[in-house]
């Protein structure tokens, strides 16, 4: 049996995801809506250490300066009262029919305005609260038609919102950092910045890109058709990894957001795997939060909305157990020699080595034994089958 979830896993959830009525695109909500401090206290329950947000899952879009105040001195007290945090904010940019053709790269200039008018208020109240990410999940930057959207454009408009808001947060003097949260499609047909090596290139052309990073999701990563560990294993080697959502995925279809490792579990496996003891070579762990991003089934009363809450932390550290019995398995570690992963942590050149030394060194190419490297196997499928062997409790 795993251990219970404590603070120091650093798990994390979404006012959206256990407050989510589950009204789709077919039907209408079959659950009520919950009250936001009532998902602080059970998640807390639970064993959950923060909660995220964004502006209108807290305070209802169009209130006025006296609910605004009152939302939040409720929120506060929750918090308070738990000792939970609040890691990461966001802003709702989707939903009211003005971001129908986006926020930051809105044809309409208007709206483009409006917009991070909405994100610098909202910047204040995770800065209130002590958030250190500001995730910018940009569902509604895309198109439908190549007509209607110049790319280009929109792109420098992205640039130009972002560098502006970092501005904002340097003078305000906010110890928060950015994480742009990639996504191929849906709501829009085509999503700016779809994957994570799109964001991560997007973030090279920034003024401060130092404090920008990538907030990537299983099942958006998925959607795209990406392997979802390597992305994260990019991120990691950027430096990039500010933020995660974890959830499940069965492959390219709509975006399912279900309970973490109901969907690809061998994947889920080798991502616990990495985040919790970083690359067989020795690359970098992730110490961030845990955050899920995930829907309850639409099935579910609220009785099963908090069962699936806790099955999230569950399998999460029940993969945790099977990466930590995986690692310290003798025959794993056998595998892995024979398999020579770890050597590709190994430079290929060596010390103080030039394309000078390399030319001269005959036994690189001339007398390199190109028919023994290819014939000798590298024992991939005995190392896989040990991994699934651990997943499934067998080992």
């Amino acid at each position: 049996m795993p251990a219970l979830p404590t603070r120091e896993d650093k798990f994390s959830f979404g006012l959206w995801t256990v407050g989510w009525q589950a009204r789709d695109p077919f039907g209408d909500a079959t659950r009520a809506a919950v009250d936001p401090v009532e998902s602080v206290n059970r998640l807390a329950e639970l064993g959950a250490y923060g909660v995220t947000f964004h502006d209108d899952d807290l305070i209802p879009f169009g209130s006025d300066a006296g609910e605004r105040e009152q939302h939040v001195k409720r929120f506060r007290a929750a918090l308070d009262a738990t000792g939970m945090a609040v890691p990461m904010v966001t802003t709702n940019l989707f939903t009211h029919p003005m971001f129908k053709d986006g926020a930051f790269t809105s044809n309409d200039r208007g709206v483009r305005r409006y917009a991070l008018r909405k994100v610098m208020r909202n910047l204040d109240l995770a800065a209130e609260l002590g958030a250190t990410t500001y995730v910018f999940w940009g569902g509604r930057e895309g198109a439908e038609t190549d007509s209607a959207k110049d790319v280009r454009s929109a792109l420098e408009r992205y640039r130009e919102g972002i560098d502006l808001l970092a501005e904002y947060v340097l003078d305000r003097g906010y110890a928060i950092r950015f994480a742009i949260e990639p996504k191929p499609n849906e709501p829009r047909g085509d999503i700016l910045l779809p994957t994570v090596g799109s964001a991560l290139a997007f973030i090279s052309s920034l003024e401060h890109r130092e404090m920008v990073g990538v907030n990537p999701e299983v099942g958006h990563e998925q959607m795209a058709g990406m392997n979802f560990v390597h992305s994260i294993s990019q991120a990691l080697w950027h430096g990039k990894l500010f933020h995660i959502d974890l959830n499940g995925q069965h492959g390219p279809k709509f975006d399912q957001d279900l309970v973490f490792g109901h969907g690809d579990l061998l994947s889920a496996f080798f991502l616990v795997d990495l985040l919790e003891n970083g690359a067989p070579g020795g690359g970098p762990a992730y110490d961030g939060p845990r955050h899920f991003d995930y829907k309850p089934l639409r099935t579910e009363d609220m009785t099963g909305v908090w069962t699936s809450a806790a099955s999230n932390m569950r399998t999460y550290l029940l993969l945790k157990e099977r990466a930590a019995a995986f690692r310290s398995d003798p025959e794993v570690l056998e595998a892995l020699r024979a398999s020579q992963v770890r050597e590709l942590a190994i430079p290929t050149l060596a010390p103080g080595e030039s394309f000078a030394e390399l030319l001269a060194d005959a036994s690189s190419f001339e007398d390199f034994d190109v028919d023994a490297a290819g014939s000798h196997g590298y024992g991939f499928a005995h190392l896989d089958q040990l991994a699934v062997e651990h997943v499934l409790g067998a080992r």
